[in-house]
């Protein structure tokens, strides 16, 4: 039985962790045509989660997260415009399937489920081709969450446990995406910045998959556990690339480096990028672009089709995340400073 109200966290505000705001008495919505109500078993802690509570998606704000002001007045702050509160945040899910609306036949009630964080649906005012799953819908920082039919993924058959489903869409999505658009194969070098955080790791795990040769860049206490996930060399962040050796960059970073990064590409290369934790402000040479026929990729948007790839090797076993800390849901302004402290090489997991 489903009952009438839930637990959870509702983002009341752009904020620091005191705009979280944890209440026993949000309805649990109800299932309407071609919907699905899942009872979530695990929710991950991202960026993404605390990038939009701080408001850094808007244009009016032009240094890194860690910069932003937690009292800032900020509008129009998360990835698809102004955010409506109160917003349940959560952008990584599993769950179980506990009510279907009228006309869902793809899905079974127990079935174990996940989603994509960045969905395939124009936002309300058509500024992107994708909804993000706890920014402009209600996400898994509760204890019921309701998607579209066509929006979940069927892991019931996965090895994984609940917390490493739950450790998936966002980190390796994210990753997985950034991979697919740069066409990383077999025999290729890659450099992949902040190789140690959670789409990091992901990322040298699923290039090693496609037979690349990676190299990392992390803080030297980080290091190990890079090269535990298969790169082959782990540059310190302080530390310049060398100049036309990789085909291509994987970035989540950006900031003051970002002129190296291009440099560090061989002629043809290309560089994906889809964050920038040190600033969103970089400075560029177009010559250092165009003359090596470099191509870049802005990466936010995926496919179901692309996250589908994902979720095979998902059933397959073949990708392991590594899970830093569990936490009862109830502590995540606990987390998410924990999060942003860096000193976990893993995921960090809420339980509802």
């Amino acid at each position: 039985m489903v009952p009438e109200v839930m637990s959870g966290v509702y983002l009341t505000r752009h904020g620091g962790p005191d705009a979280l705001e944890w209440c026993d008495d949000i309805p649990v919505p109800s299932p309407g045509a071609g919907q699905v109500l899942v009872r979530v078993l695990a929710a991950g802690v991202n960026n993404t989660d605390i990038n939009t509570r701080v408001g850094w998606y808007s244009s009016d704000v032009s240094g890194a997260t860690e910069d932003v002001g937690e009292g800032a007045d900020i509008e129009d702050g998360g990835w698809g415009g102004a955010v409506g509160f109160p917003r349940i945040q959560g952008g990584d899910i599993c769950g179980t399937v506990v009510a279907v609306g009228d006309g869902v036949t793809s899905v079974e009630l127990g079935a174990r489920v996940t989603s994509q964080i960045n969905i395939p649906r124009p936002t309300p005012d058509n500024r992107f081709a994708y909804v993000a799953l706890g920014s402009e819908l209600d996400g898994a920082f509760a204890q019921y969450c309701l998607l579209q039919e066509g929006e979940i993924f069927d892991v019931s058959a996965s090895p994984l446990s609940n917390e490493e489903i739950a450790a998936i869409p966002c980190g390796f999505g994210t990753a997985y995406n950034l991979l697919t658009r740069s066409d990383v194969g077999e025999g290729q070098k890659v450099l992949i910045t902040g190789a140690s955080g959670v789409v990091g790791l992901a990322a040298v795990q699923l290039a090693v998959l496609r037979g690349a040769q990676v190299t990392g860049v992390a803080a030297d206490e980080k290091a190990a556990a890079v090269r535990q996930a298969g790169a082959i060399e782990v540059l310190p962040r302080s530390v310049t690339p060398p100049a036309q050796e990789f085909d291509a960059v994987i970035d989540v970073v950006a900031g003051k480096v970002w002129p190296d990064l291009i440099r560090a590409l061989k002629p043809g290369g290309h560089y994906a990028v889809s964050g920038a934790i040190a600033g969103p402000m970089v400075e560029a040479d177009l010559r250092e672009i165009y003359l090596t026929d470099i191509t870049i990729h802005g990466c936010s948007f995926m496919s179901r089709e692309v996250f589908s790839g994902l979720v095979k090797l998902m059933i397959e076993g073949r990708v392991k995340p590594a899970i830093a800390k569990i936490y009862p849901l109830r502590d995540i302004a606990q987390a998410q400073v924990d999060f942003q402290s860096k000193k976990n090489a893993g995921k960090l997991i809420l339980l509802p």
